[in-house]
């Protein structure tokens, strides 16, 4: 199965271009910007939460970064006349983390100062192993200045043990997901480079504790068996729904993002947009073989099937 993950995952770039923009609409919200719109005002009427990403990776030059930058203070001014009440997905490397670290947090600092003044929050993605220092470093700034801003955690890396404990001594919003980079063994909690159940416990662990120490949680992942485990440990621990939420990808595990909702479990939908839906498609299939070939036979199929 493993051999046929990876050769799902480096089949992509054969597949149709004009196939993958079909199969991407279920899991992109569009190209533009009244699209996005289009797709959050009707996950917030259905009772959803959003968090909303520019599409685009790594900036090359301050010309790119600072485009990324206006993209997101265009998209705060249509959801503030929108009156939509939503988070951003923030990736630093777009703004240029890996060209100026000081140019990138000038850019951060506008997009969050903008943001708060529409009543919109935002969330520091985490991105490789090259970066997660840098990360954690410019969230602590971000913090410190008293932006509404929290920061993803990656429950995969051996690291994130020690790096969640100065978070939660500040009571620091977190999103944890388990990770989807492809990092080499070393930083990888035991197990996890062969079996990613092997980073439930992990999960778990991150999660119970942040929420104990006082910490906002966003619980981001489609794994069945973790949810139960966590809706049983949150149920017995009787811990209000104030303190934590379920965040999913748009377009992945809708029932199972549906009962959450109906369950009264509040639901976060982050939902990606932007001329880059054809790299975020493949990048997604591509960055963990393991289960490429599960995301291809799920998007095929569903596509068959419209």
């Amino acid at each position: 199965m493993r051999i046929l993950n990876t050769m799902a995952a480096h089949a992509i770039p054969l597949v149709p271009r004009s196939l993958i923009r079909r199969i991407s609409r279920r899991y992109v919200a569009g190209e533009t910007l009244d699209e996005a719109h289009t797709r959050i005002h009707a996950l917030h009427t259905a009772g959803f939460l959003t968090t909303i990403d520019v599409l685009g990776e790594t900036a090359s030059t301050a010309d790119e970064a600072e485009s990324m930058a206006r993209s997101y203070l265009q998209l705060i001014e249509a959801l503030g006349t929108g009156n939509e009440t939503t988070e951003l997905s923030i990736k630093l490397t777009a703004l240029g983390l890996l060209l100026d670290d000081a140019a990138c947090m000038s850019r951060v600092s506008r997009i969050l100062r903008a943001a708060a003044s529409k009543g919109i929050r935002a969330c520091i993605d985490m991105e490789d192993i090259h970066c997660t220092q840098r990360t954690l470093d410019a969230f602590a700034t971000l913090e410190a200045s008293g932006f509404p801003v929290g920061i993803a955690l990656q429950a995969y890396l051996k690291r994130t043990s020690d790096d969640i404990i100065a978070l939660q001594a500040r009571k620091s919003r977190m999103r944890i997901c388990k990770g989807i980079y492809a990092e080499a063994a070393a930083h990888l909690v035991d197990g996890a480079s062969s079996d990613r159940a092997a980073i439930n416990p992990h999960f778990v662990r991150h999660v119970s504790n942040a929420i104990q120490a006082g910490s906002f949680v966003g619980i981001a992942t489609h794994d069945a068996h973790l949810i139960d485990a966590l809706t049983g440990w949150l149920q017995r621990e009787q811990i209000a729904r104030s303190r934590f939420e379920f965040q999913m990808l748009l377009g992945v595990c809708e029932s199972q993002r549906d009962a959450l909702l109906a369950q009264g479990f509040n639901v976060r939908v982050y939902v990606p947009y932007g001329r880059d839906w054809y790299g975020y498609s493949t990048r997604r299939i591509k960055e963990n073989p393991r289960i490429a070939g599960y995301i291809l036979a799920a998007m095929i199929s569903g596509e068959r099937a419209r």
